[in-house]
């Protein structure tokens, strides 16, 4: 569905909201409420936010459990719970790009939101040719900074919370805002917060060490590549067959054999592939390299069953972080 396309539906749902029963809202909490307190966009801000608030129950997440973020339309009862919320948690950027419309078309005040993207320093999104970046042309460049034509708009990676870094900003970010929203809940906020925080710490001092320590410092995958703000914080080199948002599916055969003679040239070991990720593509790099496929888990969004388990962003860390340690040993 193009943009024009999503944003009339979206302003037809509008419309309709009112007359339409409740579906599309996923709950952590069986408990039934006519309205959420904190709704959030996706699994990283529901995952941050139930971590400051420490209470699961006054927390929603929109987008169900195992659900491709990219490919989320919203019905009318989402356009409801998002005017209905005290606090609309989101992350932002292009596939996010119907939430500002919705906001834009029914009047919702930025005090009532939380864009987390505007907490980092943003990364251009890559472009991928044959599993290797891109570079970009001067003439790429100039069209960048004067915003020439449409086609060369640059594209922002908004995958920021892959590092562990940003994730403290993000979640110092949704607790300022909580303490705005609910500031008799302060010391709790505050206490909860940094007790988070410094979980995210202690991972990122494990990160370190691990790619310190490792006998390589590059890292291949046979899919998506979501994790540009991760490799960046710790210097690792990489190769992908697709950019983080990519909607291909399919990689052609120049892209295939570079990422398997890569495998063999550098004797890497473990091929990797992200979470909710079918894994055919590394699965084939693997079967012709003998290279073991394991998951390195983006957080984009979580399987139903770890939802209802409780996994939460800190969890998955601690086991990217072993997946990491394998990977580069």
């Amino acid at each position: 569905m193009n943009r024009t396309t999503k944003k009339l539906l979206l302003g037809i749902l509008g419309l309709s909201v009112a007359g339409l029963g409740i579906f599309g809202i996923v709950k952590f909490s069986s408990q039934e409420k006519n309205e959420a307190t904190i709704l959030a966009s996706s699994f990283i801000g529901y995952d941050f936010a139930r971590a400051v608030v420490g209470d699961s129950d006054e927390i929603e997440m929109l987008i169900k459990p195992g659900v491709e973020l990219h490919d989320f339309e919203p019905t009318p009862e989402d356009i409801k719970k998002i005017k209905e919320a005290k606090l609309f948690i989101y992350v932002g950027g292009e596939s996010e790009g119907w939430i500002e419309e919705i906001l834009k078309d029914n009047g919702i005040p930025e005090e009532k939101t939380l864009k987390l993207i505007k907490f980092v320093e943003l990364e251009e999104e890559d472009e991928f040719e044959g599993g290797v970046v891109v570079e970009k042309s001067e003439e790429d460049e100039e069209n960048k900074e004067g915003g020439v034509h449409e086609e060369n708009e640059v594209e922002y990676d908004e995958h920021i919370w892959t590092s562990p870094i940003n994730s403290m900003k993000l979640v110092r970010a949704i607790e300022e805002k909580l303490v705005e929203v609910f500031p008799e809940d302060k010391e709790k906020f505050r206490e909860n917060s940094e007790e988070y925080v410094g979980k995210l710490e202690k991972l990122d001092e494990g990160f370190r060490e691990v790619v310190k320590n490792g006998d390589k410092d590059e890292i291949v995958f046979g899919d998506k590549f979501p994790f540009k703000y991760f490799v960046e914080e710790y210097g690792l080199r990489y190769y992908a067959a697709f950019p983080g948002c990519s909607e291909q599916t399919e990689a052609d055969s120049k892209t295939v054999g570079f990422l398997i003679n890569k495998v063999r040239e550098d004797k890497i070991g473990v091929v990797l592939k992200i979470e909710l990720s079918s894994g055919k593509l590394a699965e084939t790099i693997a079967n012709e390299t003998g290279a073991k496929v394991l998951e390195l888990n983006s957080a984009h969004n979580v399987s139903r069953e770890d939802f209802e388990s409780g996994l939460t962003y800190v969890e998955i860390l601690e086991k990217n972080l072993e997946v990491l340690r394998e990977a580069l040993n």
